[in-house]
This record gives C-alpha cells, sequence and structure tokens, in this order.
C-alpha cells in the first residue's frame, strides 16, 4: 500500500507542478556528467570500447548511488520521501504536454516563433520547417516521449523499484546526448543508444496499446503493426503510429540532425494539415493512457 500512495502521490505533484525551473534536476547533472566523459573519451582510438564503458558505468553508478541512498535514508524511516521525490522527477507527462501546447500557441503568432518553440523539445534542424512540418515535429514527440517520458520510467519503476526508474532516466538521457548515428556519436554512442533501445522495447509498444485504449479505438492497433516498424528507431515508431492512425494523419519523413539529412520512412499516408484540434485531441489522449498506467502500475505494487 505505501507503494501505491507514493506513486499517486508523486504523480499528482507532476499533474501540479511539472518540472520546477528552479529546483535542480537530476536529469541536468546527468546530462553535465555525459558530456564531461565525452569530451575526454570520445576521440582517439577505440570509442566504441569508451562509449560502452561510459554508457554502463554510468547507468550501474546512477543504480547504485540510489539504492545506497535509499538504504541509509531507510534506517531513518525516509525512504517513502525519497521516493516520492524520484518518481516526481522521472515523470515528464505535464511538462511536455505544456511545451507541445507552447508551439501550437507561437506557431499562431509567426513561424519563426513556433519553430524556436519546437526547437526546445526536438533533436532536429528546425530553422527551415515548415508549419505543417512544426506541428507534425510537435505532436511526433508528444506521442514518443509519452513512452519516454511517462510509461517506461512507470514501467522499471514497477520491474526495479526507483533505483531502477532513475536508472531508465540515464538511459534515455544518454540516448538522447551521444545515441546519435552521425560521425560523432555513431561509435562512442552506440551502447548507449542500443540499451536505449533494449530498455524501451516494451514500454514503446506498451504505450501504443494504452493510446489506441484510451482514444477508444482498438482498429488502430492494425495500423500500428503496419506502420510502427516505419522509422528509425526500432521503439519510437509505435507511439507514433498509435497517434497517426488516432488523427489519421502522417508522421515521419526526411529531418536534418547536426547538419546531416536522414531520410525517414513515412507513418501513415493521410497528407492532411493538422490543426489546434488535433493537437487538443492528442494531449487528452497522451493524458488518458498516462492514467491508465499510473492505474496499471498502482495495481502491480499492490500485488507484489
Amino acid at each position: 500500500m505505501e507503494k501505491t500512495i507514493t506513486l499517486i502521490l508523486a504523480w499528482l505533484l507532476d499533474l501540479r507542478l511539472g518540472d520546477p525551473a528552479r529546483l535542480p534536476h537530476p536529469v541536468v547533472w546527468f546530462g553535465r556528467m555525459i558530456g564531461w566523459c565525452e569530451r575526454r573519451l570520445n576521440k582517439g582510438r577505440r570509442r566504441r570500447l569508451k562509449g560502452a564503458v561510459t554508457a554502463v558505468g554510468l547507468i550501474l553508478l546512477v543504480y547504485a548511488a540510489a539504492s545506497g541512498l535509499r538504504m541509509g535514508l531507510a534506517l531513518f524511516h525516509l525512504s517513502a520521501l525519497l521516493d516520492v521525490t524520484i518518481i516526481f522527477y522521472c515523470l515528464a507527462g505535464t511538462t511536455l504536454i505544456r511545451e507541445v501546447r507552447e508551439v501550437f500557441r507561437a506557431l499562431d503568432r509567426s513561424l519563426d516563433e513556433g519553430r524556436r518553440q519546437v526547437g526546445r523539445i526536438v533533436g532536429r534542424d528546425t530553422t527551415e520547417l515548415t508549419a505543417q512540418e512544426v506541428r507534425t515535429a510537435a505532436l511526433e514527440t508528444l506521442a514518443e516521449n509519452l513512452s519516454d517520458g511517462v510509461v517506461a520510467p512507470l514501467f522499471w519503476l514497477a520491474l526495479l523499484g526507483t533505483p531502477g526508474m532513475l536508472a531508465y532516466k540515464m538511459v534515455n538521457t544518454l540516448d538522447s546526448m551521444i545515441g546519435y548515428r552521425t560521425e560523432r556519436y555513431r561509435d562512442y554512442g552506440c551502447w548507449a543508444a542500443r540499451i536505449d533501445d533494449a530498455a524501451n522495447y516494451v514500454p514503446a509498444r506498451l504505450t501504443a496499446l494504452l493510446m489506441v485504449v484510451a482514444a477508444g479505438r482498438l482498429q488502430c492497433l492494425a495500423f500500428v503493426r503496419r506502420y510502427g516498424r516505419c522509422h528509425a528507431s526500432p521503439n519510437s515508431g509505435y507511439p507514433e503510429a498509435a497517434l497517426a492512425a488516432i488523427l489519421d494523419c502522417r508522421f515521419g519523413g526526411p529531418h536534418n540532425y547536426f547538419g546531416q539529412r536522414f531520410d525517414k520512412p513515412y507513418i501513415g499516408d493521410n497528407e492532411r494539415l493538422l490543426t489546434t484540434d488535433d493537437m487538443l485531441t492528442a494531449v487528452g489522449i497522451n493524458r488518458r493512457a498516462e492514467v491508465l498506467m499510473v492505474v496499471l502500475v498502482a495495481a502491480f505494487s499492490l500485488l507484489v
């Protein structure tokens, strides 16, 4: 029962506050650790080996540190407070929804503002995106990060507790910083990308299922099975395909990352204009899918 109460309290805090801008965030610390390692190790020979040591070492370090801190605080009956804090920081649903809403509001003001705003939440080059591409990028990110920012952290919370949840955030941060197939990161970030693929395999597919259930559109599963693989990532295509099916639109296509063009397949074939109403529908789907996942993990915690 304590685990369930802890989860619900932390989730309610995220619903109310999102990521607190004025408080230190673990992902920021993770980014600094990854950047420090990358600057010193991503050069010379054996970059793939050095990247593997970096990725595995940082993930194990986070898991061990969180486990040790939790055990220490348990002596003072404060482990529940630590768990609430970790879960709160690891959930990103509210912040992401706020960012996507701001993209559409900025785009209503001007295309340049929309490009700048969407650049806050995507890794691709946004300077030459059209208005349609800005909206598409925002909604793709909303779907993909429902998995990365909500479902996957909760999945690993259920399996490995809060240390596992925090370790997952390190996995995700590693991939977002160095898991690219560019010349600079192809070797050094190889292991980070593969670990992230493994960590997200089940959560990504579970996210797609939760989305179509939340939309009451189980017939969309056929679309997801068809287009879920149409992505450079073995996982990201599934939640994106679920949202594309629900909205009856097309995602994917070529993008520019770090000055290099990547030709990604399209997800869907209805090249219609996206609107603010589509964003509102997508946000509603995200919220309902998030609630379903919280209920599933809470129920699981009562059984184990």
